[in-house]
């Protein structure tokens, strides 16, 4: 299930991230980070989602 702010890979290969569900599992809000730098904030459908990024928490080592 996808939700808003989950981080996301289109299949163009752009990231994004979804500002608002439409409707689960057909349509989306997205923040999309532009290849040029640039960002646009579109309508995306379920499958125009390559992946989605899960965040895995690493302990940082100390410096000694």
């Amino acid at each position: 299930m996808i939700k808003e702010g989950d981080k996301i890979k289109l299949t163009t290969g752009e990231i994004a991230v979804i500002s608002e569900v439409l409707d689960e599992n057909v349509a989306y809000i997205a923040e999309i980070f532009l290849k040029d730098g640039g960002v646009s904030i579109d309508q995306i459908r379920h499958n125009d989602i390559a992946s989605i990024f899960e965040e895995i928490e690493r302990p940082v080592a100390k410096a000694v």
